[in-house]
């Protein structure tokens, strides 16, 4: 199952002594306008192919630019063995207007 959080929970979990990884399913060039710090890109066309790279027992969080290529890939990692996952509601453009105002938005 994929649990749903906003970007405030997500910083917020990003500070306690668990951090969940954050996974960016954005393509390249949208990673080159804004991007979190710490954060892996792996574009979502390509995650099928990279899913070995990734460790099942690990929380990942998933983001993207509004939240439903991030649904998508949560959800399709959550059929292949991913246990926990969280999907970051509202994605980059909510975590630039409620988080860091400084990442730009398109």
């Amino acid at each position: 199952m994929v649990e749903h959080q906003s970007v405030q929970d997500i910083a917020a979990l990003l500070k306690s002594d668990t951090p969940p990884h954050i996974i960016d399913v954005r393509e390249q060039w949208e990673w080159d306008i804004a991007h979190i710090e710490g954060s892996t890109l792996i574009p979502l066309s390509t995650l099928p192919a990279q899913v070995h790279t990734l460790d099942t027992s690990r929380t990942y969080a998933l983001l993207c630019h509004h939240g439903m290529r991030s649904e998508m890939a949560a959800n399709w990692l959550a059929q292949h063995g991913f246990a926990s996952l969280i999907n970051i509601d509202g994605g980059i453009d909510a975590w630039s207007l409620d988080v860091d105002p400084s990442l730009p938005r398109y």
